[in-house]
């Protein structure tokens, strides 16, 4: 009767938490992302495909920073018509790769799915996928930091989506600190490591894409401090496994052109506006030749994605 007692203890306790965190998960959780600054989350220009018209991005994008900093939105509506939105962030695992895509589902049916193939051998633990678990369940704990911003509305009202982001979640930088790119792809048959879990989490990110009616796409972008044969041979092995496409820009440099001395933010880790560009005009004709997307350039819906290609020019036109 002690140990009845006692568990019936535990169960209230455990009861009383889980619906004190759900309560201030519905205060803590964004009300509206107008204003990013606001938001106390590191992923708020990913998250602004929230914001976007229902039904209206056709490609996503998926990764860590490679895939922000080389693949820009706005000039691929310029060259094609094609809407797409980047949900790249910092140092992103896979297990949040899968959070993202879920969340991006929530409002978007995108044609064509990209994951940026770098994220791939980032090992994660199983604490950090239990705290992801955690964080989609109580979202108290992804935006615990908001107390400092907290308005009336904030203990009355539901998250509404209105802001977006008008770089589409592309990081723009015309930093120039040259690099190496010297026999960084040199042939190998040697095969790099893919953790185990994440060969997984890559498994369901593609069978989640396809159930869903998604082109799913394994994409790497230039990076000579990154990337490798090794690399490669291994992405190359889990694509065919997986039955999907995969395009190493990095062994089709006589095409993109990357120039390291002129191309890179950071000595070859990640490319610069300049190599974007590139990256991007090769994705435009890959994404043409599919055959599968439409262009929107001229339909009404989407004039406000001229309005903001206008404020992109003007950034990067300087």
């Amino acid at each position: 009767m002690v140990y009845r007692k006692r568990a019936l203890k535990i169960a209230v306790f455990v009861l009383g938490l889980a619906i004190l965190l759900l309560v201030a998960s519905l205060i803590f959780v964004p009300k509206n992302r107008k204003d990013k600054s606001k938001f106390w989350e590191e992923e708020a220009a990913a998250t602004g495909i929230l914001g976007e018209r229902e039904n209206s991005i056709d490609v996503l994008v998926l990764g860590d920073s490679e895939s922000y900093s080389s693949i820009i939105p706005m000039e691929l509506w310029k060259k094609t018509g094609f809407s797409s939105y980047v949900c790249g962030t910092s140092a992103q695992r896979l297990k949040y790769t899968k959070t993202l895509l879920q969340r991006a589902y929530l409002n978007q049916k995108p044609k064509v799915v990209i994951l940026e193939t770098n994220a791939i051998f980032r090992k994660g633990t199983k604490t950090q996928a239990a705290c992801e678990n955690i964080c989609n369940i109580f979202s108290v704990f992804r935006y615990h930091n908001r107390w400092k911003s907290f308005e009336w509305k904030d203990f009355s009202k539901g998250p509404r989506f209105t802001w977006t982001d008008d770089y589409k979640g592309y990081i723009y930088s015309n930093r120039i600190r040259s690099g190496s790119g010297k026999e960084y792809m040199e042939p190998t048959d040697e095969v790099a490591a893919i953790p185990e879990q994440n060969a997984e989490y890559v498994k369901e990110i593609k069978q989640y894409c396809e159930e869903r009616g998604a082109r799913f796409i394994l994409w790497s972008t230039p990076s000579s401090k990154n990337w490798n044969y090794g690399r490669h041979n291994a992405v190359s092995e889990l694509a065919e496994e997986l039955g999907c496409e995969y395009v190493d820009l990095n062994l089709q440099n006589d095409v993109v052109q990357i120039d390291w001395k002129e191309d890179t933010r950071d000595k070859g880790d990640h490319v610069n506006h300049s190599g974007a560009v590139k990256v991007t005009n090769y994705l435009a004709g890959y994404l043409k030749g599919l055959g599968i997307l439409a262009d929107h350039s001229k339909e009404k819906d989407y004039r406000k994605w001229n309005e903001a290609l206008v404020r992109y020019e003007l950034i990067v036109e300087k």
